[in-house]
């Protein structure tokens, strides 16, 4: 029995003596605070389960949140490859005749660039390490 049941029974041991004492014309009277300190009780417990019920839910959207998504498919990451390099070759072709060879250069660091990031949304744990549980990486 745990700390709450006993504050409970003592309750109802005080509701029965408090009858006793007062009679059967406050019967009803005690009764119904009787009542009320139960319904009180029990939503209570109910109000705690729905908001823990809530904070698991949040918890799992936020992990499911920071995980590849399931739409990620190998044919959608084979897209975006073959999309970076189509534009790769008029970019270059700007970038060279701009700018010359730091032109050229900006322009694949670039698409390099946006590969990468693809790359380690798609795939967390590919530049080494595991996330942890607390969110964070591991080694």
């Amino acid at each position: 029995m745990d700390a709450r049941d006993t504050d409970l029974k003592r309750e109802l041991d005080a509701t029965l003596h408090a009858r006793r004492e007062l009679g059967d014309e406050y019967e009803s009277a005690l009764v119904d605070s009787f009542l009320e300190k139960v319904d009180q009780r029990i939503d209570g417990a109910v109000e705690r389960r729905v908001r823990r019920q809530l904070a698991e839910q949040q918890m799992q959207t936020a992990r499911d949140s920071r995980s590849p998504r399931a739409t990620d498919s190998w044919g959608e990451r084979f897209g975006f490859g073959i999309v970076s390099l189509v534009l790769a070759v008029p970019l270059s072709v700007i970038g060279g005749g701009l700018a010359h060879l730091p032109g050229l250069l900006a322009t694949w660091a670039g698409i390099v660039g946006v590969n990468v990031v693809q790359a380690a949304r798609t795939n967390p744990g590919l530049f080494g390490g595991r996330r942890t549980s607390q969110g964070g990486w591991e080694d």
